[in-house]
């Protein structure tokens, strides 16, 4: 991971995005196949089994808004079904770590360009059981890394330099830290918000064709085919099951 700071209290993110463009957004992330394995992956109950030093223990209000039903119309969705709770400097922060956890990458965007925090703020946001787990992991993390500044260097998060911001980073990026006591907890919730962060980016346009993910084009004249690499890989993949005619 890489940081090419682009936010400060001078300099804060700007949202992008409308919520009908959001809440698309959201019912695509929602559905896509991949995210229920990376969004139960740690649950409150883990982190709360993990001692850490200062570890904020918030009162979330709850969020009592209703839902959009059962079958939604992400076509034309509603324009605000719940309201959103992240604040300005919270957003800022949120950017701030999408951009460290998908930085640019010559032609391909950051997070932050492709407005993944509207979308984590959309997510965060809403009624659903899932949803508000996640919340508590995320408001904890940010409350945390703004103390943790405060601790090294007397700032907040957004506060600090690249290099600073990155020394916190390294501390709770890898699994090694979930046994740690003092990054125990922090690491876990931050491996909850890097997992929404590329669940996002990977559903939006410039990640879906940075994967290399057409979708559905249409083809003229007969279907082609595979091509000569796939049929050796599936034979190959034949042979090894044993399958192979």
């Amino acid at each position: 991971m890489a940081n090419n700071k682009m936010f400060s209290i001078e300099t804060p993110y700007v949202t992008g995005l409308s919520r009908r463009q959001t809440l698309k957004w959201l019912g695509a992330l929602s559905a896509t196949t991949a995210f229920p394995l990376l969004s139960a992956c740690v649950s409150n109950e883990e982190l709360n089994e993990v001692s850490a030093v200062h570890w904020p223990i918030l009162s979330l209000p709850p969020i009592t808004a209703p839902g959009y039903g059962k079958d939604p119309n992400l076509i034309m969705p509603p324009q605000t079904p719940w309201p959103l709770t992240l604040t300005g400097a919270e957003l800022t922060l949120v950017a701030v770590l999408a951009d460290i956890i998908v930085p640019r990458d010559g032609a391909v965007p950051s997070a932050s360009e492709v407005k993944v925090p509207d979308v984590i703020n959309e997510w965060v946001s809403s009624p659903y059981s899932g949803q508000q787990q996640d919340r508590i992991k995320v408001m904890s993390l940010l409350s945390w890394l703004n103390t943790e500044g405060q601790y090294r260097a007397q700032k907040s998060f957004i506060e600090l330099t690249a290099t600073q911001q990155m020394a916190i980073i390294d501390d709770i990026a890898f699994r090694k830290a979930y046994s740690s006591a003092a990054f125990g907890k922090p690491a876990m919730a931050f491996a909850a918000l890097r997992r929404l962060v590329l669940a996002a980016f990977f559903c939006s346009s410039p990640g879906s064709k940075d994967l290399g993910y057409q979708g559905n084009v249409a083809i003229s004249g007969d279907y082609p085919g595979p091509s000569k690499e796939a049929r050796a890989h599936l034979d190959s993949l034949l042979v090894q099951l044993g399958l192979s005619l």
